[in-house]
């Protein structure tokens, strides 16, 4: 039966061939844009080189604090502090390892009378353990190296070939911002999507030119890289991180101070809608994501039911035949449902290589500097689930009307 009917929807699909092509770029062109905003999005939040431990790992980035002095009450939102970090993140329970890292900011160097600009951070011993970077060359630098205010780097292998060109550089210098780095390593380039690794050039705390960033509690674009020992430490981490606020809070006099260790998907959500409340707004960020895809799916829904309405209502008299020699309701509606699942499945398989081309054409564009990201399986079956859902909901309602005709009404070609 499953048989015959896919061999009917085949050969519905060739008869009009020009209604066909409208439903199919309709199809192909809303699930493209919907698979292209799934991979980047399945991309950015995966654990994947260098974040491999992403699933179990915890930023501390944002940071409000309000405070009264001298009569004058200021507020501040914005990165945490190397103090505040360094004071009150250290050694919480459930946390394996933690780092400290700059945010990215821009390094000059000069060339043949021209400036170029780089994106580097600063980072300590830790860092290179809970993110684990490609290296073509050498090896990260080590704590050690922070604590003695070593000027060594790592850099990208992008940086290597401006720096050097087809030469190892391994043990070289690079001078950027007028200090001169030994180069301890080089590693893959990593996009910005990355975003607790993303950089050209990397080098300890302790070169930068000025120390003062380390009395700073807060706005001086710092992070914390909390690794826990598994997913299921993070409430005791959250939990004994808020604890480490009510303590800053009454030493440092604050009336106000709210942040939090959050996962990747916690960040977006708090860059989406920043609270008054510590916890991350997740539930609305998935909640507005989902009515953002079904708004965007409605108006190619709602004309493919028109166009199913009138490829149905064609197919009135085989209605007609069918229900005279006792086919029931259910069958009708379970074989038009089937014919455009069918349908949006070819348009699911075009929609595939169209978001292929897309994402290609976004890495080739520059648009994303470094951006390596690809179909896999779990964009495969979203395709797949989407195609079907989108197929069920544009072919329920034409399929139910039409199974409801008069057998008498079907023969004669006409409608309810």
């Amino acid at each position: 039966m499953l048989l015959n009917y896919l061999k009917i929807a085949f050969k519905v699909l060739l008869r009009r061939k020009f209604f066909t092509a409208i439903s199919l770029f309709g199809i192909g062109f809303t699930l493209t844009a919907i698979l292209v905003v799934t991979a980047l999005a399945d991309y950015a939040l995966a654990p994947l080189p260098p974040e491999v431990n992403l699933d179990r790992t915890l930023q501390i980035w944002w940071m409000v604090v309000r405070q009264t002095s001298n009569g004058q009450t200021r507020e501040i939102a914005g990165s945490a502090g190397y103090a505040f970090l360094d004071r009150y993140a250290r050694d919480l329970p459930g946390v394996e390892k933690m780092s400290i890292a700059s945010d990215p900011f821009a390094a000059t160097r000069y060339v043949d009378g021209r400036t170029e600009t780089w994106t580097m951070r600063t980072t300590d011993g830790p860092y290179w353990e809970i993110l684990r970077f490609d290296f073509l060359e050498g090896g990260a630098f080590t704590e050690e190296d922070e604590r003695n205010g070593n000027r060594v780097a790592v850099i990208s292998e992008a940086a290597r070939r401006a720096f050097f060109g087809d030469r190892p550089a391994l043990g070289g210098s690079v001078e950027l911002d007028g200090q001169r780095y030994r180069v301890a390593g080089v590693v893959r380039n990593v996009d910005l999507l990355r975003a607790a690794a993303a950089a050209d050039i990397w080098a300890p705390h302790s070169t930068r030119k000025s120390q003062d960033f380390r009395r700073f509690h807060f706005a001086s674009e710092f992070s914390a890289l909390l690794l826990a020992r598994s997913r299921a430490d993070f409430p005791l981490i959250k939990t004994a991180f808020r604890s480490r606020l009510e303590l800053a809070k009454s030493q440092e006099s604050f009336e106000k101070l709210l942040g939090t260790p959050e996962t990747r998907l916690e960040q977006f959500a708090s860059a989406t809608r920043r609270t008054d409340t510590a916890e991350p707004p997740t539930r609305m960020l998935i909640g507005q994501s989902i009515g953002a895809l079904l708004l965007f799916m409605l108006l190619p829904t709602l004309n493919l039911v028109s166009i199913n309405m009138s490829r149905i209502l064609e197919r009135s008299s085989e209605i007609g035949v069918r229900k005279a020699f006792g086919a029931s309701a259910g069958h009708l509606v379970g074989q038009f449902i089937l014919e455009n699942i069918f349908l949006c499945l070819v348009g699911g398989v075009l929609a595939l290589g169209g978001t292929a081309l897309v994402l290609h054409g976004i890495a080739q564009s520059g648009l994303v500097p470094h951006l390596d990201v690809h179909l896999n399986y779990r964009v495969f079956l979203i395709a797949l689930g989407v195609a079907c859902f989108f197929g069920v909901l544009s072919g329920a309602l034409p399929a139910w009307q039409m199974s409801r005709l008069h057998p008498v009404r079907a023969l004669k070609g006409g409608a309810r």
